[in-house]
């Protein structure tokens, strides 16, 4: 009795152990499978399985502010010559808004009167030629606030007196055109669409 019950133990272990071990690796595959295939393991028929997990329906939006395209754009502008104005092409937008100019026309005066900058009278920070006549040179004392005092001119003392386009600014702003500066700013102002 002894004899047979071993017997039978043995022989079940030797059947039964191949038997499991072929089981598991069958579920282990379908496992395998089933994480593959995009479906998440547990989850119901409607696809949610874990709270963590976010519903199908979302949609991630990527939204690119005006302001922001804007800044980037002048921002590689001035990168692309080296220009000391890179780090303020965010000041540039925040003026071209605030007096409701063109954010092109200050950098592409810039890019004309002085190659952005490389080309500027001593700690003057005037890189558009501005009240730079005969002897006399207006200085400020950075960039930000020559951006400002330029731009709110453009907007007050240009302007409001009908002069928009680079042809009409040009009239007080340049008034002998020396340089082709209307050609050149208004060919500087397309770079930057």
């Amino acid at each position: 009795m002894i004899l047979v019950r071993k017997l039978i133990t043995l022989s079940g272990f030797f059947v039964g152990a191949p038997l499991l071990l072929l089981v598991s690796l069958a579920y282990l595959s379908f496992l395998s499978y089933e994480s593959h295939s995009g479906k998440v393991l547990g989850a119901n028929t409607q696809g949610i399985a874990y709270a963590a997990l976010p519903p199908q329906e979302v949609e991630t939006q990527n939204t690119i502010e005006e302001a922001d395209s804007k800044t980037e754009i002048l921002r590689q502008f001035f990168a692309s010559y080296r220009s000391p104005l890179e780090p303020y092409a965010p000041d540039f937008i925040a003026a071209s808004q605030r007096y409701d100019i063109d954010f092109r026309l200050l950098p592409s005066i810039a890019m004309q009167e002085s190659n952005l900058c490389k080309k500027v009278i001593a700690d003057s920070n005037n890189c558009w030629g501005f009240g730079i006549h005969g002897g006399k040179v207006t200085t400020f004392s950075n960039y930000p606030e020559a951006i400002e005092t330029i731009s709110k001119t453009l907007a007050t003392k240009y302007r409001e007196n009908g002069l928009v386009t680079p042809e009409e600014i040009a009239k007080l702003y340049n008034p002998s055109n020396t340089n082709n500066w209307v050609e050149n700013v208004t060919g500087f102002m397309n770079l930057l669409k």
